[in-house]
């Protein structure tokens, strides 16, 4: 006779199969795997020498190659390293780099010389990655009998300020030290209202100027991207696709893609060629405030009030890095191809300068009072200035060394922009426009352009704004659903727009 079998619900059965599952293999949940140290050589191997195998060699002098000296202490097990006894010298194997972004290089500038900080960071990048980490010590004594040798140098009076300048270093600068002077600030044409582009239905988010000068495209809280001919002011196109408001559009300068986000979370990639989405890039939690496309690699940066950063692969939509660390809304990134690769600013006041490479913060700068919503990158100088309801602040890169404060424009900052002349532009949610001269912080122009007939007055708000490639024409994107553009008045002169500039002589403020 069968005995009955006891029957249990399969809610049961599932829980008793999950605990059996959990009892088996929890004595290593969450082990690492261990390393096979044959794969792992062979993977560093290959790595070695398809990502370093052009500065895998030591640095090689110019002259006195036989001049060697052994390190002090307990190096001495080390390979001996070259020290130059001449003022000048070549590095081979790395390359010379520019003082700044959007410089050239020059015949003197591609020689690196001794004794200089560029220099010594070249030899250390001269190491293979692993031996400069092992040998960091070495390198450190390295660099400090480059300056003893400098310092001997000093000695010789005839090629001192020679090799000093040639060196970059400016412990000659006592010697020549001026009376403190405020420089004057530039005088620069004021701008007029010249064309308003009507044909949203929403307020407009954003703006991105194409490479080649010809349209621009806006995205807008009417869910729609419309492009428009620069010259003319006209209609070309309009996408749909997002279903909630466009936050950020970027125009691709090493393919025919524009890229979106929007408060509904999506990343769109657009092929130009079919006025189609072509990729999505998902992995945003919330509302997507922003984007940048890496100037020289394949890279496209996004940020959300997720509170995070993501970088994304565009060509495999691959998540390569998720940035974290503030605690609020991201509202603004911008990427460059120097170091800091990536900048963001955000709702809880302070900026992060990241390092691209390791997806790690390299500073946080929280000198910022309010909420961080807009950066901009100067295009010819290594600095940038964010902008908050506080102040509008610049910095010095690559660490975010404060310059100085602009004050005066008493608003929720929402937009920057800045020309190769030093015009920075800030535009505020009250609607009101501040010129600034970069160099000085001399605040010479005050626009607040009426609203387009039908709006309220509240409605006049600037959310976005750009310079055009030829920098004669400033875009502005509104909230009284308008896009207004600006160019400088070819009319006015010294004369009829001086410069009325009275300098503050109190130490500029850092907070």
């Amino acid at each position: 006779m069968t005995e009955d079998v006891q029957k249990h619900s399969v809610h049961t059965l599932v829980f008793r199969s999950l605990k059996r599952t959990h009892d088996m293999f929890v004595s290593d949940h969450a082990k690492p795997i261990a390393l096979d140290d044959g794969s792992h050589k062979v993977k560093m191997g290959v790595k070695l020498k398809t990502e370093y195998g052009a500065v895998l060699h030591m640095p090689v002098l110019k002259e006195g190659k036989d001049r060697v000296s052994q390190l002090p202490g307990t190096m001495e097990g080390h390979q001996s390293y070259t020290q130059p006894d001449d003022p000048e010298y070549l590095i081979t194997g790395t390359h010379a780099y520019p003082s700044g972004p959007g410089v050239t290089l020059t015949a003197d500038t591609k020689v690196h010389r001794n004794p200089s900080e560029g220099g010594v960071h070249s030899m250390a990048l001269a190491l293979p990655p692993s031996q400069a980490r092992l040998d960091a010590s070495r390198t450190a004594a390295s660099i400090g009998d480059i300056q003893r040798h400098a310092g001997a140098e000093r000695s010789h009076p005839q090629s001192t300020a020679v090799s000093l300048m040639e060196g970059g270093s400016t412990r000659n600068s006592t010697l020549m030290r001026k009376a403190p002077t405020m420089p004057k600030p530039q005088w620069h044409p004021p701008w007029k209202l010249f064309r308003v582009i009507s044909g949203h239905l929403g307020w407009v988010r954003s703006i991105a100027v194409e490479p080649g000068n010809q349209w621009f495209v806006t995205g807008s809280a009417d869910r729609t991207i419309k492009i428009w001919d620069l010259a003319s002011g006209k209609l070309k196109l309009s996408l749909t696709g997002h279903i909630s408001t466009v936050r950020g559009v970027a125009v691709s300068s090493r393919s025919p893609y524009l890229f979106s986000c929007g408060e509904d979370k999506q990343v769109k990639c657009w092929d130009l060629e079919y006025n189609k989405v072509i990729r999505h890039y998902h992995g945003h939690l919330s509302a997507v405030y922003d984007l940048d496309l890496h100037p020289t690699i394949d890279v496209l940066v996004t940020c959300s009030r997720d509170a995070t950063a993501r970088v994304w692969d565009i060509r495999t939509k691959a998540n390569v890095h998720t940035l974290t660390g503030h605690t609020n809304t991201v509202a603004t990134v911008r990427c460059q191809a120097a170091e800091p690769q990536i900048i963001t600013g955000s709702h809880d006041s302070t900026i992060r300068l990241w390092d691209l490479i390791a997806g790690k913060t390299r500073a946080t700068l929280t000198n910022h009072k309010k909420s961080v919503r807009t950066l901009v990158m100067h295009p010819r100088q290594y600095t940038f200035a964010s902008g908050s309801a506080d102040n509008i602040k610049q910095w010095m890169f690559p660490d975010g060394s404060f310059i100085q404060n602009l004050s005066g424009h008493n608003a929720i900052i929402n937009t920057l922009a800045v020309n190769s002349d030093g015009v920075l532009v800030s535009g505020a949610d009250n609607g009101t426009i501040h010129m600034w001269d970069w160099r000085t912080g001399y605040n010479f122009q005050r626009i607040h352009a009426a609203v387009q007939p039908g709006s309220l007055d509240s409605e006049s708000g600037i959310f976005a704004c750009v310079f055009d490639h030829s920098e004669s024409r400033l875009i502005t994107a509104e909230a009284d659903k308008t896009i207004k553009v600006y160019k400088e008045d070819d009319t006015a002169t010294e004369e009829s727009h001086p410069v009325n500039w009275k300098p503050e002589i109190l130490k500029r403020k850092r907070f």
